[in-house]
């Protein structure tokens, strides 16, 4: 039982418990419903062969540091680092050392037109000269989306300064509850606070922001209502409503 306050989002003692059984493998997530997340024994839920396979620390260092550079074909070793957050900032400087005749390294240009030292994938320049230009549709970003979960990274290469403001107080919040950043082609042009009013079958436009320099055409807000649109056919809402004016 907690006695006294609490903060904002506090995990109880018994949650901290579970999430530490999480991580050390002796619990599972066997399946949730709705919002409820349900725990059953590591053992009744991984195969087998996983439960009963010993690896060395080396050998998962190796995986997560390889499997990060691989998902995001250039890196600092910070980034590798922070993408499964699964090993710490020496392992993953060591494995850097013991790595760096398979690393290319580069020099990546940031927003600010400054170059930091990175390290790329092996195979850099094929898949350099397979990428595809970037669509010029207007996008909505989850705030979970993988392009995003690394604040740091997305404020370096984008300029984009952003943070998920779900847990933080209300009175304390710069923009809102929930709010989706919108990438156009390869830039972050503005974000927005969209809220579904399921028993009306709505979707309501609470705020919307463009960024700095961005000059909100009528051609950008027909493309953002196409996305609304496609969006709304996901949640299963036919109706919109702009509660805020354009930007």
């Amino acid at each position: 039982k907690i006695e006294g306050p609490r903060e904002m989002w506090a995990r109880p003692p018994h949650k901290k418990a579970l999430d530490q059984m999480w991580y050390a493998g002796v619990l599972a997530t066997s399946h949730r419903e709705n919002f409820v997340k349900f725990y059953d024994l590591g053992e009744r839920v991984f195969p087998d062969h996983h439960m009963e396979t010993e690896h060395a620390d080396d050998h998962q260092i190796d995986w997560l540091c390889h499997a990060a550079l691989d998902r995001l074909s250039v890196a600092t070793q910070g980034e590798i680092q922070r993408f499964w957050g699964a090993a710490d900032a020496p392992e993953v400087k060591a494995w850097v050392t013991r790595n760096q005749h398979g690393l290319v390294p580069v020099e990546v240009e940031g927003a600010d037109g400054s170059y930091l030292p990175a390290f790329a994938a092996p195979d850099i320049e094929v898949r350099l000269a397979d990428l595809a230009a970037p669509s010029a549709r207007l996008r909505i970003l989850n705030p979970f989306d993988p392009a995003i979960r690394d604040r740091n990274r997305l404020a370096r290469l984008f300029g984009f300064d952003y943070r998920n403001e779900m847990f933080v107080p209300a009175d304390k919040r710069i923009w809102g509850y929930y709010v989706y950043p919108l990438l156009e082609g390869d830039r972050f042009v503005g974000r927005m606070e969209i809220k579904a009013d399921r028993t009306k079958g709505l979707m309501r436009v609470t705020g919307i922001w463009a960024e700095p320099g961005i000059k909100w055409t009528t051609a950008r807000h027909d493309k953002l209502c196409a996305e609304l649109a496609r969006f709304g056919r996901l949640a299963g809402i036919n109706k919109l409503n702009w509660d805020c004016p354009p930007p």
